[in-house]
């Protein structure tokens, strides 16, 4: 965030984070890769205590950050340190119910970095701008490729805050390993 952001980061960066708890089901684990500051894996933990909030975040003074903050707060969260696609992060935090991001990277590689982390059924929940509905449309083919289906944009904001849009997108397929995908069904080799 630049130094313009710092009136704003209340109700565009805090509450919008955490009105995406509206789209969580009860005790769901959630990851939420790139964290950084927090966003917005930190207001989603302290709106939705029941959730299993794990934090994954690359760089070390970040992850010091982290861990100092959730220590303050008293919240339960977990914050694991690398980068979503590595072995050991999928090995640590895969299986997720939910994975979300915020301003981390374009949908296609946000695509392909939560589907690892994703079970069967489980679905991406990213946080985007006014251009989501574009990088639908832009990515809408990568995304299938990877096993996403029913890709759409749903705005939410808290009171007093300005909107943000999740891009929702649902995982059908788990790549297993370089091509080929199992199904809940079953396993289907190229």
């Amino acid at each position: 965030m630049g130094p313009r952001e710092r009136p704003r980061l209340w109700d565009r960066h805090v509450l919008n984070s955490a009105a995406a708890a509206s789209h969580m089901g009860d005790g769901e684990k959630v990851v939420d890769i790139g964290s950084g500051a927090g966003l917005p894996g930190i207001p989603l933990a302290l709106a939705r205590p029941d959730l299993q909030m794990i934090l994954v975040e690359p760089l070390l003074r970040r992850v010091t950050f982290l861990e100092e903050v959730i220590g303050e707060l008293e919240i339960n969260v977990r914050v694991v340190r690398g980068r979503a696609e590595e072995k050991a992060v999928i090995a640590s935090a895969g299986e997720a119910d939910v994975v979300t991001s915020r301003a981390v990277a374009p949908l296609a590689k946000l695509a392909a970095w939560s589907a690892p982390l994703l079970r069967p059924g489980g679905r991406m929940v990213a946080l985007k701008g006014i251009s989501a509905a574009e990088e639908i449309e832009r990515d809408g083919a990568a995304l299938a490729k990877l096993g996403f289906e029913g890709v759409h944009v749903e705005p939410v904001s808290a009171p007093d805050a300005e909107e943000t849009r999740l891009v929702i997108a649902t995982m059908q397929t788990k790549m297993t390993r370089r091509g080929s995908r199992s199904r809940e069904s079953g396993v289907r080799r190229r």
